[in-house]
């Protein structure tokens, strides 16, 4: 896919107010480490994550997205009439219908004529939104449009940590220890054709991308009932084969970003900056070291904001923009893949 016509105009988000460590999820593990004879600190030591954030315990997933796409419209300067789709694009969402997207349109002041629908591909969810609006942008049937995301790991780390304690069991703890680096946090993106907002606005442009898949391993990772479908009554939980997700994963995206390398004849010096999905040290390692990156093009939030799904990435590259760490004519790609498997790989000129 390439473009020439799309702009990310501007980001948006919102952190949550709790800020829980690893050191208290560890200490929640006490008297799983005790059964097995097992020193606490193990947890941070794997996956370099120090500390993750909350939502406070009643709360809505909308209201969250709502302030981050506020602030990327804030941001940009433009009139929420002239945005033609807003996509919500969580792994979590507030409820199998309406569309959560539907009440953050509706706080925002979307317009009446405005494409308003939920979109769902893992943590790849707001890439996969991104595609979505631009494809949209590129045709000319819309000027802008927003991608917003909002994700919460309380429950699910919660019940998980009382699954651990109850088990007792190291092959369960493998199976559940990914489930541990989930962090929450809300991000919006706002993308237009160029002609809309102030002045002074800097557009980056998206260049386009490619994207590629390993669907033969969809069950490597399942967050969802317990009894798979849609039983009457069963508790949610999340299993991951940690393992298996990584090697299989980089095998996906080293083919994703070779194909980008190929598509749009990037130099080898190419790209100047990364932003990939969060998800802890040892993916990250892996991760740079198989694609034969330099890690200084990387720009890191997993150590204090853990997992944050589908809004990992689009996060993470609003506060490297923020920092500076972004740069005027840099090439930057998006990289991320996302259980199912799916791998994007997009490409912005800043």
């Amino acid at each position: 896919m390439k473009y020439t016509k799309v702009y990310i105009t501007s980001f948006g988000y919102e952190l949550p107010p709790h800020i829980i460590t690893t050191a208290q999820i560890e200490e929640r593990l006490t008297p799983f480490f005790d059964a097995m004879g097992l020193e606490k600190s193990q947890l941070e030591a794997l996956t370099g994550i120090r500390e993750r954030r909350y939502w406070d315990v009643d709360h809505t997933l909308a209201e969250h997205a709502a302030v981050a796409g506020q602030r990327a419209i804030d941001e940009a300067g433009i009139d929420p009439d002239d945005i033609g789709a807003l996509v919500y694009c969580g792994v979590c969402q507030d409820g199998f219908e309406p569309a959560t997207s539907c009440a953050v349109a509706h706080q925002l002041n979307i317009g009446p004529r405005a494409h308003v629908y939920d979109v769902k591909s893992a943590c790849l969810g707001m890439i996969t939104g991104m595609v979505q609006v631009a494809n949209e942008i590129e045709l000319g049937n819309i000027r802008a449009g927003l991608v917003v995301s909002c994700e919460t790991a309380r429950q699910i780390v919660d019940a998980t940590i009382a699954e651990i304690n109850h088990h007792k069991s190291i092959d369960f703890y493998k199976e559940a220890l990914a489930t541990m680096t989930g962090g929450s946090g809300a991000a919006a993106v706002l993308l237009t054709d160029g002609t809309l907002g102030d002045a002074e606005i800097r557009h980056h442009a998206l260049k386009g991308g490619v994207v590629r898949n390993a669907i033969q391993h969809h069950g490597l990772c399942y967050w969802g009932f317990e009894q798979q479908g849609m039983p009457t009554d069963a508790k949610v939980i999340m299993r991951t084969r940690a393992g298996d997700v990584l090697e299989n994963g980089l095998k996906l995206a080293t083919q994703t970003f070779q194909a980008l390398k190929q598509e749009f004849r990037l130099s080898e010096d190419k790209p100047d900056k990364v932003i990939g999905h969060q998800v802890g040290s040892i993916h990250h390692q892996r991760f740079y070291a198989a694609l034969g990156l330099d890690r200084a093009k990387d720009f890191s939030t997993f150590p204090f904001l853990g997992n944050v799904g589908s809004v990992s990435l689009p996060i993470t590259a609003a506060i490297a923009d923020e920092r500076g760490f972004l740069q005027p004519e840099d090439f930057v790609a998006f990289m991320g893949v996302g259980s199912g498997l799916n791998c994007y790989v997009l490409g912005v000129a800043w």
